[in-house]
């Protein structure tokens, strides 16, 4: 995909702000299927993403040339801020597709985990892309955007457009899905991460262990009729992860951690994405807050967040 020069509005004498603020959000994966590994390393996906209030903010400040990134916030102790951050990644590679001289200064506070089966680093990738096409003044929409996106991770489209969506391929193949009402969920976060990489090898190991190779995973039917009709007592009961065996592989607690919250009163339970994030649905806003405060007065978890879904993507504030 090339641009040519005069994509660029600021060059067609369009006003240039000198910062552009981005609110993204997390994502829970209500449904995450797992099928076999390509020749290029990645496993083939069927996922149900839904976008919650859990934000990151991403300001873009105007700079003469370099890409600079500080990171602040409750989440932030521990990613760094040079070349392998996302965030970075996707200024220089916004930059060089359209052929941007201008550099940026990026702020990011941290709510959303890194490491934590959320996208907390694909987030910061998804405003990013969003605050420097604002910053920059590029007539790039949404859709092109998220096709930059797909190059930095296979979260980073979903989070650009937020919602709902079932995501095929690597999860970067979206489709809209239907989901009528308001989602209420509390968060269990660990303090430590879990490798998504490594999830995926135990996975691989695990299944090699069984003598079993994974078959191309179906669409999670139940699941999307569920979400349809608006009824979280069924989205609670199709709730499914294939990765949550390595998890728990990995990170033994987290089994623990799920039976106490389905002890609890939840309508049902998961370990978003690799983990190590455990999401619990609760029925309604009274139902999550005594989850979340049976949940703290047991220590299970090192901090306990209640966040709503569906909520929109990356979003000029």
């Amino acid at each position: 995909m090339g641009y040519a020069d005069d994509m660029s509005l600021a060059a067609q004498g369009w006003d240039q702000p000198d910062a552009v603020r981005v609110r993204v959000p997390g994502k829970i994966n209500l449904a995450l299927l797992v099928g076999p590994r390509g020749d290029d390393g990645y496993h083939e996906l069927a996922t149900i993403f839904q976008a919650v209030s859990l934000f990151d903010e991403v300001t873009a400040t105007l700079a003469p040339a370099d890409i600079t990134c500080t990171m602040r916030g409750a989440m932030a102790t521990g990613v760094g801020a040079g070349i392998d951050n996302l965030a970075v990644r996707a200024a220089d590679l916004l930059r060089q597709e359209y052929d941007i001289d201008a550099g940026v200064e990026l702020t990011i506070d941290k709510s959303i985990p890194v490491a934590g089966g959320m996208a907390g680093g694909s987030a910061d990738a998804a405003g990013t892309l969003v605050a420097c096409a604002r910053l920059w003044q590029l007539s790039a929409d949404d859709a092109e955007l998220a096709e930059l996106g797909a190059r930095l991770g296979a979260d980073v489209p979903f989070l650009i457009s937020g919602g709902c969506a079932l995501g095929l391929g690597r999860g970067q193949r979206l489709t809209p899905t239907l989901s009528r009402g308001s989602y209420h969920w509390v968060l269990a976060m660990s303090d430590h991460g879990l490798s998504t990489p490594e999830v995926y090898a135990r996975f691989d190991h695990l299944a090699a262990q069984a003598g079993r190779t994974p078959a191309s995973p179906d669409l999670p039917r139940e699941l999307m009729m569920a979400l349809a009709a608006g009824n979280p007592r069924e989205v609670g009961q199709h709730l499914v992860n294939d990765l949550e065996p390595p998890a728990f592989s990995l990170a033994p607690s987290l089994r623990t951690l799920l039976g106490v919250g389905r002890r609890a009163g939840a309508l049902g339970g998961l370990v978003s994405g690799s983990g190590p994030t455990v999401a619990f649905l609760a029925c309604d806003e009274d139902s999550a807050t005594n989850l979340a405060l049976e949940l703290s007065s047991q220590g299970v978890a090192h901090q306990i967040r209640i966040v709503t879904g569906p909520v929109p993507g990356a979003t000029v504030i």
